[in-house]
């Protein structure tokens, strides 16, 4: 089954948050009102870094309108937040190590009001020296920017002589790779209204990705029950990792709490540029070495990745990058050294790929360059050191056998673009002489789930509700990735209701299952295997109860649309509005568990992998330097898909991320100040820069007595094309880049007239 945007509608429903989306009728959390309602702002820092001297606050609270203005000295718990390692200040005490450092809040009757009150809180601050580079961040007489330095996480590993293995080689490469600072852009920037309740507690509507995890920090900070708080995370505008941390939040919170009365924040784009997580840049330097014959006998990394001020999950995502720059081959000896570095930049956090995007590049790129070397073609070169079904995973772990390596390998090659390549129409080269054209290709090997050492709860629930819908309770959160249209699917496929029988509650802490986080590429497949543990119970509960209702034998009855059917006949003899007035009990059935995760104990090592194959068709105008990419095809061994529609928006949404990575995208600092303020001056990808041919060829295979299901797709299509872009460059021009985005100078040429 070849997906495109022609591809047959068969399996295609309306997503039910679809027309809502689409005529702007849809509510999102940020679109929120409430009557009595205060505007909330925060002061944030100017400064990279500076002491703070004194700050003063009475004249913005003399002012008539405003409601509250707090500091620091106003939290009443703890004083900082973060996922996994809590360092960031709610409001800073006695330093700011970024431009974007909360300072102080205000809440008042208008936004207008509100920014004024800011402008008369003042501030005295002694600016400090600038940590504005990763690598000086390293050196013994750099400023330390934490009590413990400026190093963050370090991560190593390494296998085999690698000394003796490089001095056996035929042909080495070096080079290193230095990938950008991205923004997430999600359309709807952070924000939220935050309610008091009259029975004490918190009701928080805010976009995030772990609304669990949100109530858990909220209590940190505000020091009370989980239970006083209620977080209502969904529908959300785009979040692609980026609000899978604290962002606005505890303003909020600690706004409403002070006012007795409703807050709403929501976030400028500029404020959500200079306050906001992008994705880590890296520096990653690289050495590998292959025989004559193209076996791979030494690889060798060093990555450097500035994680910014605070922590936030950087040494995760750290972690994901060493495990990927060994990547689906095999070697005769690896090391990998790597650090995550404290800096004064922006934040580092969570972004889609997580890490794999970074190391992927460079990896990827070795291989192209190391094959130029050898005389072999690219792709052949993989062939041969790929991993086979049975091998274990980059750090020797066991993982999941599956032959998805093999096959989208193969698939790339017999590819409709791969044979365009090697015999190209006449129609397919550039009329212009300063127009070439290249082609290019990657391999991806992605783990899901959040890796071994790391806390990855699952589950869900089933039951049927008194009004007579089938209510399907999750604790993820729908962004846009289609998760509702997907659930939806699951349950009319595998199950057998109609989609009006159905429920669908997600996002909310007062009535759902703890799910885990909606990150991870975890999302789907755990709903998929919830669904798959809750069939046999639920089944059997639903048919039992009709069989008493009805005075019949429950195995000759089976669920369909509307209710419960004859097995022989198909004919409806109760509906499920009935069946629940009928049962002399409540019908729930609930599971848990966790993501499978490798027996062995490195942490953040994966068990599940999806591979992908990526191949592109890009055009490259050398008075101009600017890449266009024309063709894109994705071969992806992910397992059975649950929505076709949604898996082709999923890979064709990433790899519209990744052309940004590849080809425009940087969030440009100096001196740990943005220079890039606003979407003025960073580019992202349009339809125009989209419109091109587009495939994706999903392979559904696993092997026989695999209980995993789907693995995750969220993110794999945002990994794989900038290095295939990279290597359609070089096929265009021989320029060969090693720094993302592409630089357009280095693809000119010089034009003179006959």
């Amino acid at each position: 089954m070849l997906l495109n945007r022609s591809t047959s509608r068969d399996r295609w429903r309306v997503r039910p948050d679809g027309p809502g989306k689409v005529t702007g009728k849809l509510a999102y959390l940020t679109d929120m009102t409430a009557p009595n309602m205060l505007h909330g702002m925060v002061l944030r820092s100017p400064h990279p870094h500076a002491r703070i001297v004194s700050i003063q606050t009475e004249k913005a609270m003399a002012m008539a309108g405003v409601h509250a203005v707090l500091t620091y000295a106003d939290v009443p718990g703890l004083n900082r937040f973060g996922i996994a390692h809590p360092d960031h200040p709610v409001f800073c005490e006695d330093r700011v190590r970024f431009v974007g450092d909360a300072v102080a809040a205000v809440a008042a009757d208008t936004p207008e009001l509100a920014a004024e009150a800011l402008k008369r809180i003042e501030v005295v601050y002694e600016p400090l020296p600038v940590v504005d580079d990763p690598e000086l961040a390293l050196r013994d007489d750099a400023p330390r920017l934490h009590e413990q330095g400026n190093v963050l996480h370090s991560n190593d590993y390494a296998f085999g002589d690698l000394e003796a293995a490089f001095a056996a080689c035929a042909h080495i490469v070096e080079e290193t790779y230095v990938t950008p600072r991205q923004m997430h852009v999600y359309m709807e920037t952070e924000g939220g209204l935050f309610v008091p309740e009259e029975n004490g507690r918190l009701t928080v509507y805010s976009p995030t990705q772990h609304g669990f995890m949100d109530r858990m920090q909220l209590a940190r900070i505000l020091n009370r029950p989980e239970a006083d708080i209620r977080v209502v995370s969904s529908p959300i505008g785009g979040s692609f990792g980026g609000k899978d941390e604290l962002n606005v939040q505890p303003y909020g919170a600690l706004l409403a709490l002070a006012c007795g009365r409703p807050v709403k924040l929501h976030n400028s784009r500029f404020e959500s540029v200079r306050a906001g997580l992008k994705r880590h840049p890296m520096r990653i330097a690289m050495r590998t070495g292959a025989d004559a014959s193209g076996k791979l006998l030494a690889h060798q990394a060093r990555i450097v990745s500035d994680a910014g001020p605070y922590s936030t999950l950087s040494a995760e995502v750290l972690n994901f990058a060493v495990e990927h720059v060994l990547g689906p081959y095999r070697y005769g000896a690896a090391e990998v050294k790597s650090v995550s570095v404290f800096t004064n930049n922006g934040m580092s956090g969570e972004f889609r790929g997580f890490g794999g995007n970074q190391a992927i590049f460079a990896l990827e790129g070795q291989l192209d360059r190391l094959a130029g070397k050898l005389g072999m073609d690219p792709w052949e070169l993989r062939r041969l050191n790929l991993r086979k079904p049975e091998d274990p995973g980059p750090f020797g772990q066991p993982i999941v056998p599956t032959d998805g390596a093999r096959q989208v390998w193969e698939a790339l090659l017999e590819s409709r673009l791969w044979r365009e390549r090697s015999s190209p129409s006449a129609e397919a080269r550039p009329r212009e002489p300063w127009r070439k054209i290249g082609y290019g290709a990657a391999f991806v090997m992605h783990g899901s789930g959040l890796g071994v050492g790391i806390p990855d709860p699952a589950g869900g629930r089933l039951a049927l509700a008194a009004d007579g819908k089938i209510e399907a309770a999750f604790g993820y959160e729908e962004f846009g990735q289609g998760l509702i249209a997907s659930l939806e699917q699951m349950l009319v496929e595998s199950y057998g209701f109609g989609p009006g029988d159905l429920r669908i509650v997600i996002g909310d802490t007062d009535v759902v299952p703890d799910s885990g986080s909606s990150t991870a590429s975890r999302a789907t497949s755990m709903m998929w295997k919830s669904l798959r543990r809750l069939h046999g119970p639920f089944t059997e509960r639903l048919l039992g109860a009709a069989a008493e209702a009805l005075g019949r034998e429950a195995r000759t009855l089976r669920i369909g649309e509307g209710g419960i059917r004859s097995l022989e006949s198909g004919e409806l003899l109760l509906s499920y509005g009935d069946l629940a007035r009928a049962a002399s009990e409540p019908i729930v059935c609930e599971t848990s568990f966790s993501f499978p995760a490798s027996p062995v104990e490195r942490v953040g090592s994966h068990y599940l992998y999806t591979y992908c194959s990526v191949a592109v068709k890009a055009e490259v105008d050398t008075r101009t330097g600017r890449v266009r990419v024309l063709d894109q095809f994705h071969a992806v061994a992910a397992g059975p898909v649950v929505n076709p529609q949604g898996f082709l928006g999923q890979i064709e949404g990433g790899s519209g991320m990744a052309l940004g990575f590849a080809l425009t995208e940087d969030a440009v600092m100096e001196k740990g100040v943005y220079l890039t303020r606003n979407l003025d001056t960073y580019l992202i990808p349009t339809i125009a820069e989209l419109s091109g041919t587009f495939e994706v060829l999903p392979i559904e295979e696993l092997p026989e007595g695999d209980e995993h299901g789907p693995r995750g797709i969220g993110e794999v299509g945002s990994v794989g094309l900038a290095p295939a872009i990279a290597q359609a460059v070089y096929d265009a021009t021989g320029k060969r880049a090693s720094k993302l985005p592409i630089d357009p100078e280095l693809l000119q040429e010089r034009f003179r007239a006959e």
